[in-house]
């Protein structure tokens, strides 16, 4: 399967989310990651199904499957801080929700800063 079928079945996979079936992008998610496992983008789509079904030892499991894909993205630090607080564990939370931040901090270092406007 190429990166835009790919793509294409995660996007239909959150769409159907979106319109209220849960089940059905959950099917599709886990149908997918089965040939493809190291797709970061959908476990953390499927991170984020289970967490709005408040299924939260399922979201920690596949957020942690994302986090060692791609350790250095903001959104699945952010999506693990979340799901720590929801499981109590304050410590996590704060690890998680710190690296987040500084990877978002690292991102506008990167980029250049406005041109100041000259009256």
């Amino acid at each position: 399967m190429s990166e835009t079928s790919l793509q294409d079945c995660i996007d239909a996979a959150t769409y159907e989310f979106t319109l209220g079936d849960s089940a059905s992008a959950e099917d599709c998610l886990r149908k997918l990651l089965e040939n493809h496992p190291d797709s970061f983008e959908a476990w953390h789509a499927l991170t984020e199904v289970y967490y709005a079904q408040k299924k939260y030892k399922a979201a920690l499991e596949a957020a942690t499957a994302a986090h060692k894909l791609c350790p250095e993205d903001i959104h699945i630090n952010t999506s693990l801080s979340r799901i720590w607080v929801q499981c109590g564990d304050k410590e996590q939370a704060e690890h998680f929700g710190a690296q987040a931040r500084m990877l978002s901090w690292k991102q506008e270092l990167k980029s250049p800063p406005p041109e100041a406007d000259n009256p």
